[in-house]
């Protein structure tokens, strides 16, 4: 039983990869996971909208923890940052542009137009910024740049999927990651660029 779950919520995941949330019905969600409709409503019975509540969130900490695991395992936090980069550009490269963020792909369709999963979704992005914050402030980042670095690194991230999928050349993932580096270094070491608005 918890296996057909499971399943459910991984085809729902990828399919919101692909389409988004208002392309991806319960019908193709129950070819995909090769469930039947009663097996999801079984689960869900909330339908859709309890399904993609669920998705996204689980989505959303798996993606959290991957990017926690590979700055983690990394020397020092700039070179945390620059593997995670480089791994978005390299997963853009081996799926094809097919692979990208499930999060930004409901978040762009859903904030207009529907108040609960515009809620999962902002849960799950200040998630992810407090997740980035603190591993910055752990790596040297002075705690009063962290924040704003942390959104940074963060839009870079999906803005580099965005511009790459739609090119189908990592270059601006590759460009992007390159600047929020060179950021997080400056900001480590004391040097470099300050936001006019901290300026005095």
């Amino acid at each position: 039983m918890e296996d057909t779950r499971e399943r459910i919520i991984d085809a729902t995941a990828a399919l919101f990869t692909q389409r988004g949330y208002a392309a991806s019905g319960l019908k193709q969600i129950s070819g995909a996971s090769t469930a039947t409709i009663g097996s999801l409503y079984h689960f869900f019975p909330g339908g859709k909208a309890e399904l993609a509540a669920e998705t996204l969130t689980r989505s959303g900490q798996a993606y959290q923890e991957l990017v926690e695991a590979v700055i983690d395992a990394a020397p020092d936090v700039v070179t945390g940052v620059r593997d995670c980069f480089d791994g978005a550009a390299e997963t853009l490269r081996a799926s094809g542009y097919a692979d990208a963020c499930p999060i930004a792909t409901v978040a762009l369709e859903v904030a207009s137009a529907d108040e609960a999963l515009r809620q999962v979704t902002e849960q799950i992005f200040a998630s992810w910024l407090r997740s980035i914050t603190d591993r910055l402030v752990n790596g040297g980042v002075p705690e009063s740049r962290a924040p704003e670095l942390a959104t940074v690194l963060l839009a870079a991230l999906e803005g580099g999927f965005l511009l790459s999928r739609v090119a189908k050349d990592a270059a601006a993932m590759d460009v992007l990651g390159a600047t929020v580096v060179d950021l997080v270094r400056h900001a480590v070491d004391g040097s470099g660029f300050v936001p006019e608005r901290r300026r005095t």
